[in-house]
């Protein structure tokens, strides 16, 4: 299959999810899954099974899943940091998603720190660093405290304890994006303040995924002017919504 039979695919399988995806993102998102799949062969980067010209569990986890999840970043969002980074996703495509974000891709396993880096090179990705280290010892870092707009993490299992430290490093009012399958959607039993739950959404009905948003209270009085803000979409010439179906 050529490049541009997979660029057509990873377009079907973003319409069938709703999104429509400008040209520029649509090869970014090619290249990184090109990279991805070649690494992969020698890097135990991801468990799915990256051919060619892609099997759309692959592209729906791995590619479209971070499309549909941009949609809720807010559009004042100018900082990101993925916890536990692996193979780039969600992180990678929503960084090509949302260009003007500051991405930190945070990765504990060197292997995988460095395809991280040449997969930033190779996509030219600005204002984007990787952290060899456990996300966890980063909290001895003052300058990272309440840094981030967002925090993502795909989430095969959350506790206390990680939301816990995921937290600090939200600025007050800011988003932690928890990736999850249909078994990790209830996040009551979990969730301490000053996170709180603010939404879930849908992300892939076919794998029942879901992003679980949420969100760090503001310590103290509040006014008008200081309380949260609704989720809104992310539109413009980013990502827009297409209602086509394919």
């Amino acid at each position: 299959m050529s490049t541009r039979e997979l660029r057509e695919r990873i377009r079907r399988r973003a319409r069938h999810a709703n999104i429509g995806v400008p040209d520029h993102v649509l090869l970014g998102l090619e290249r990184y899954y090109l990279l991805l799949a070649k690494w992969n062969a020698k890097v135990n980067l991801t468990a799915f099974r990256l051919t060619p010209g892609g099997e759309d569990e692959a592209i729906d986890r791995l590619l479209i899943e971070p499309l549909v999840a941009a949609r809720h970043v807010p559009p004042d969002a100018t900082s990101l940091l993925d916890a536990g980074s692996g193979g780039g996703s969600p992180a990678i495509p929503l960084k090509l998603a949302i260009p003007t974000l500051r991405l930190r891709m945070v990765e504990v396993k060197t292997r995988k720190a460095v395809f991280l880096r040449e997969a930033v090179r190779e996509l030219s990705l600005a204002n984007t660093d990787v952290e060899t280290t456990r996300f966890e010892e980063l909290l001895a870092r003052p300058d990272l405290h309440e840094s981030a707009d967002v925090v993502t993490m795909r989430a095969v299992r959350v506790e206390p304890r990680v939301l816990t430290t995921l937290q600090a490093f939200l600025k007050p009012s800011g988003l932690l994006f928890l990736f999850r399958g249909p078994a990790g959607t209830k996040m009551g039993e979990v969730v301490t303040p000053p996170l709180l739950w603010k939404a879930t959404y849908p992300l892939i009905e076919s794998l029942r995924s879901r992003l679980v948003v949420l969100e760090k209270a503001r310590i103290g009085p509040q006014t008008s002017a200081d309380r949260p803000t609704d989720i809104r979409s992310q539109n413009g010439d980013t990502l827009r919504g297409d209602r086509s179906k394919g």
